[in-house]
């Protein structure tokens, strides 16, 4: 079966996409979190943008990211806070995610984005890392998930960017202040 790739702004998801996404996110995060939510996905900030891969099933997988303005060191930088990266069980290990994550960052350099920015778990850098993304070291500091407005710091955590409308090299050196929820 042929794979349709979708960039769709949330705004524009009608309700058999949005009943795709939480059948999908469910599947994968009910026992752990409940019931997916498109406006508050699990308190990390919502997707102003969604990558959707389509087969003749229905929803096999998702990127989604926010533009957002976070703050590096005194400058502030324009990113694609990426998350919601998730792709069906069916579809793992046929090279899905690494099709999403190349055609998000395209998607996030049209949205004007100067870099893809996202964090995760450890085991799951890898992955990243596969599909172009660069580990970069910084202290970060955002809102809690949790509760959307206690400041958590971390040196620890993984962090990754790709380039959008700029060169990784070009990622300036400093703590990063996500102002807001992480994605």
């Amino acid at each position: 079966m042929q794979t349709t790739i979708r960039v769709v702004r949330h705004s524009h998801l009608d309700s058999g996409t949005i009943e795709g996404l939480r059948s999908l996110f469910d599947a994968e995060y009910y026992e752990t979190f409940g019931v997916w939510d498109p406006d508050h996905p699990y308190g990390y900030s919502p997707a102003d943008v969604h990558v959707l891969a389509f087969d003749g099933l229905g929803l096999l997988g998702h990127v989604g990211f926010q533009t957002r303005l976070i703050g590096v060191g005194p400058i502030g930088i324009l990113v694609g806070g990426t998350g919601g990266v998730l792709v069906a069980p069916p579809a793992r290990g046929t090279g899905l995610g690494t099709l999403l994550m190349r055609r998000t960052r395209v998607a996030m350099e049209t949205a004007g984005a100067d870099f893809g920015y996202l964090g995760c778990r450890e085991e799951i850098a890898p992955f990243y890392e596969s599909c172009g993304w660069r580990r970069i070291r910084a202290q970060e500091r955002c809102f809690s998930r949790l509760d959307g407005t206690t400041i958590i710091e971390s040196v620890d955590s993984p962090i990754l960017i790709c380039s959008a409308g700029k060169t990784t090299a070009s990622w300036p050196a400093g703590p990063i202040d996500l102002r807001g929820t992480p994605w």
